[in-house]
């Protein structure tokens, strides 16, 4: 009888050798180390040969391993191109895309449910992080698309807003400004850090956290002021004439390379939205 090798061990198989680690190959396959572990002695059974042997704490792949990845890669390539035939555009899935916290609580709901409203067959996996954490897992090839902040002349920019202060106007006419700012990395941080120390105000961080949501509640609370974006907090700003200026920021949209015909419509999705809300 010929030897059955599931898809998911080899596209496993390919992982590890693609992030150069069990625990970067987890999470890109979405399965626990000791379960990826169990899977490539699966696989070495059924062909019986190594496919790894450890350099130091390093996996290296052996002449066998070397020789099957080429044809792992070929099977794999050749799978997801039936499924993509046969299934004639039907979502495969999963569709990865990051946000930071501000394009989540305006965006998350009305993006994705118009995108499961097209694909009602469609897997999500959405994570909300900070930009530089969010661009890494794109690098890493763990995510599909990223909305998140960066300088106004980046070349990924879908659109640009001006950065203001938020908060009780009163607490900004006070000697020792007090600064409610979510936890570094942070761009509205810096920014707002940067703009008082370089006029000579006074400042101290009274709030400190991870969470937007929280950040607004400590600003509503008249416990500090905020630097944001009018697109995401639409209070009323403080008057600017009351605090030193701020830079803009972009509102930015990269993707992972060769996306599927419905991950790429999401993307396409996501610029629009983010292209409207500057009007």
């Amino acid at each position: 009888m010929p030897v059955n090798l599931p898809t998911n061990l080899l596209r496993s198989f390919v992982a590890i050798v693609d992030t150069g680690s069990m625990l970067h190959a987890s999470e890109r396959v979405f399965v626990s180390q000791s379960a990826l572990s169990l899977q490539i002695k699966r696989l070495e059974e059924l062909l019986q040969q190594s496919l790894f042997h450890r350099e130091g704490r390093r996996l290296a792949l052996t002449a066998h391993g070397d020789l099957m990845l080429d044809y792992a890669r070929k099977v794999l390539a050749l799978h997801d191109e039936a499924v993509a035939a046969v299934t004639a555009g039907h979502f495969a899935g999963p569709a990865r895309i990051g946000m930071v916290q501000d394009f989540a609580e305006v965006l998350l709901t009305g993006l994705l449910a118009q995108f499961v409203d097209l694909h009602p067959d469609a897997e999500l996996y959405s994570r909300i992080a900070g930009t530089a954490e969010l661009l890494d897992l794109l690098e890493r090839r763990q995510l599909d698309i990223v909305l998140g902040f960066a300088a106004p002349s980046d070349s990924h920019a879908v659109t640009t807003a001006p950065m203001a202060w938020f908060g009780k106007e009163e607490l900004a006419l006070l000697d020792t400004v007090p600064l409610a700012v979510l936890e570094t990395p942070c761009r509205f941080r810096e920014a707002a850090i940067r703009a008082l120390e370089d006029s000579g105000r006074q400042y101290r961080i009274t709030v400190e956290t991870p969470n937007l949501t929280t950040l607004r509640a400590a600003v509503d609370a008249g416990l500090g002021i905020t630097c944001r974006t009018g697109l995401f907090l639409r209070d009323t700003p403080i008057d600017p004439s009351l605090l030193p200026p701020l830079p803009q920021v972009s509102c930015i949209l990269h993707t992972a390379p060769g996306l599927d015909g419905p991950t790429s419509q999401l993307a396409a999705l996501a610029r629009d939205v983010v292209a409207g809300l500057s009007g």
